[in-house]
């Protein structure tokens, strides 16, 4: 409770159709109540004042911690009566039953995407319209999203909250600690489909299925060659453009590979004959 008001299911990113009087010093953006705007402004500072009593997380919103906590009691109040699946929060159990009916009363006038809730839609229009209302306090750059500004602003802080439960090692991105957890684990999830080949990562396989295929996407804009693999093509750009970046720290020789330079190193390593 603040100011006499509980801020539990207060979402400040659904379009207002009400004047909008307080207006955030920061970005610009305009809200109809000032409690509104405090909750805004914590995304550009930073401020969380709301910890979890169970673990160092801490939250912008009462509301967020609220909904934090049934992660450690595991409460889903909100059941389906369709399947047997269970929500911690009202409205994933309302995005929930959209999938059974399958409606969308949010349609986006500028392409054919419909949502099942307005904040969604406000979100999508940024897409369109290129707002980026998220600022980082710390260097220039804007998001979309409010979570991508606070993973964002991990890199400033080294704030790593994702620790891995095998070794020592913490990462400031959950996905980051998910693909770790698989070296430990062995699981490579991502099977090819022509050999028995599997990968830890999507993107590794995305790159192995171009031997069966063929598919090279990557051009070359000098000579037309094209490359299943970035990389490769960045490396045959220097033939074209003479860079040489691999340079031998005992003579005054370049190479535009790095392989390149190891093998001419072994020239200065193996013993001439006397």
């Amino acid at each position: 409770m603040a100011n006499g008001w509980d801020d539990t299911d207060v979402n400040i990113s659904t379009i207002e159709t009400r004047p909008r009087p307080y207006q955030c010093s920061v970005c610009g953006q305009g809200f109809s109540q000032h409690l509104h705007l405090v909750f805004h402004l914590r995304t550009h500072t930073g401020e969380k004042p709301h910890p979890c009593t169970v673990c160092d997380k801490a939250f912008s919103q009462n509301s967020a911690l609220k909904r934090h906590m049934m992660t450690h009691t595991g409460e889903k109040p909100y059941a389906c009566d369709m399947c047997d699946k269970a929500f911690s929060r009202q409205p994933d159990l309302t995005d929930h039953m959209m999938k059974h009916t399958g409606r969308k009363p949010y349609p986006c006038p500028h392409c054919d995407k419909g949502f099942s809730h307005s904040s969604t839609l406000t979100i999508h229009l940024r897409k369109h319209t290129g707002d980026k209302p998220y600022q980082c306090s710390h260097c220039e750059k804007t998001f979309l999203h409010n979570s991508a500004l606070t993973t964002h602003l991990r890199g400033h802080t080294d704030e790593k909250p994702y620790k891995c439960s095998h070794c020592d090692k913490a990462f400031s991105r959950s996905t980051s600690l998910r693909n770790h957890i698989m070296i430990h684990t062995g699981d490579k999830p991502y099977q090819c489909g022509y050999c028995e080949k599997s990968f830890l990562l999507a993107q590794n396989l995305e790159t192995h299925l171009r031997k069966h295929t063929g598919e090279k996407p990557y051009p070359c804009i000098h000579c037309g060659k094209a490359f299943s693999q970035s990389s490769t093509l960045k490396t045959h750009m220097m033939l074209h453009t003479g860079e040489s970046p691999y340079k031998c720290t005992q003579c005054d020789k370049t190479f535009p590979r790095k392989i390149a330079l190891v093998k001419h190193e072994l020239t200065h390593t193996v013993q001439q004959p006397t």
